[in-house]
């Protein structure tokens, strides 16, 4: 943990040619002014990610002109970002290389820019991100329903600052984890494009192994040629939604009643928790219910979904790698039924018809997909170890209570 007592405060940074402004206020940055090109805005999107220091795309943008009114919360690289409004102790930084020249931070969120004679931007942005000093800042929250914070919280924030060297040291050895985590999520992406590229090859576009010599038919069983709309290969149904899968509510787990374990707790679009009870056997393939639509995840964990989601609770007898990607390209978001809240009522789906393969092409599929799961389960967790190392280490470094002193810069950076 950061010994608060022996600390300094950000706004030491902030006095010494460093600048801590918020975004521009209410509606100065509202859907109104947004267009389809121009200066990128920062959100908490931008700063969500595990690996990264910050996600380069994802933007809403606004003109040149409009940023030139707000440019007191430009930011280019090297400066931090991180939220105060919604989701508190979200950060990232701006790294060297950017797709942009420069951005216009959100109305939620923070810029820092630190005199780089007094401190390395990293080893701030470290600090920030550690579990100690989001936890500091939760406790800092000013806000009922919405989380907040203010500037002047945000100046209390206690940091540590050792000599530039030490901490050039320390930014060092926690970057090379993030890097390796970087390209194991890099490798993660692009198993899952070659797993969705060729589920859409063999069932959507129909060029499966062998499709040349394959036999299309109408939906009387009468042969046609393979261009004829409507026409399947042989052996291939027409069937509606649910005659597929069943799909079943979430269960109910409130926050207090979670027990730290080892299966995962499911939301619509993310993983929450890790509990130690299960509800479903794996392969847990979920999506949301109630809120946030349109996001599938596949589970290969006994897990528990929880009642924002909906999981599948009876593959009847389909490959559940076919039914995940059917899934995920249904665009589910569309079948929303809530005036309010987005809320996904299973009863709307029933009616939905669908092309199914059958039951030897989609063994095949499972052969030729279930090893590309296994490499992405097996980088996953190898990113979870990399990721608890890092977050083990980095309070002992940034403290000092894991010496770099005896460490050479030139053989870290190697």
């Amino acid at each position: 943990m950061i010994n608060l007592k022996k600390s300094l405060r950000l706004k030491f940074l902030e006095k010494n040619k460093g600048d801590l402004v918020s975004g521009p206020f209410g509606s100065n940055i509202s859907a109104k002014y947004f267009v389809d090109e121009g200066i990128p805005v920062i959100r908490g999107n931008n700063l969500k990610s595990k690996s990264k220091y910050f996600i380069d795309d994802g933007f809403v943008f606004i003109t040149e002109s409009k940023a030139k009114e707000l440019i007191k919360c430009k930011a280019v690289k090297d400066d931090i970002i991180f939220t105060a409004v919604g989701t508190i102790g979200q950060v990232g930084i701006i790294p060297k290389s950017t797709n942009f020249e420069y951005y216009i931070i959100s109305n939620k969120q923070i810029r820092l820019r630190v005199d780089k004679d007094k401190a390395n931007p990293y080893f701030i942005f470290y600090q920030l991100r550690s579990k100690s000093l989001r936890k500091y800042l939760e406790g800092q929250n000013r806000g009922s329903s919405v989380p907040l914070l203010n500037l002047g919280e945000i100046r209390n924030v206690p940091i540590k600052l050792p000599n530039l060297l030490t901490q050039k040291k320390v930014v060092a050895i926690l970057s090379a984890y993030d890097d390796l985590i970087n390209n194991n999520y890099q490798r993660i992406k692009l198993l899952e494009e070659i797993a969705e590229e060729i589920y859409k090859e063999w069932f959507v576009r129909f060029r499966f192994p062998e499709y040349k010599n394959a036999i299309f038919c109408d939906d009387k069983g009468s042969e046609t040629p393979p261009q004829t709309i409507g026409s399947l290969p042989y052996g291939w149904r027409k069937i509606r939604f649910r005659k597929f899968i069943k799909l079943n509510r979430g269960f109910d787990l409130p926050n207090e009643k979670i027990i730290h374990g080892k299966y995962p707790v499911v939301a619509s679009t993310s993983i929450k928790a890790f509990h130690n009870e299960y509800k479903v056997k794996a392969p847990c393939i979920v999506t949301g219910r109630s809120g946030s639509l349109g996001s599938v995840q596949f589970v290969n964990q006994n897990s528990w979904p929880l009642n924002t989601s909906l999981y599948v609770k009876d593959f009847m007898g389909n490959s559940v790698y076919f039914v995940y990607y059917f899934l995920k390209l249904l665009n589910l978001e569309r079948y929303n039924s809530g005036a309010g809240v987005p809320t996904l009522n299973q009863n709307h789906l029933h009616g939905i018809q669908l092309n199914l393969p059958d039951k030897s092409l989609q063994q095949n599929f499972d052969e030729i997909i279930a090893p590309i799961f296994m490499e992405i389960d097996l980088l996953n967790k190898k990113n979870k170890l990399l990721q608890d190392t890092r977050d083990l280490i980095l309070p002992r470094l940034i403290s000092g209570k894991l010496s770099v002193e005896d460490l050479e810069l030139e053989t870290l950076h190697i």
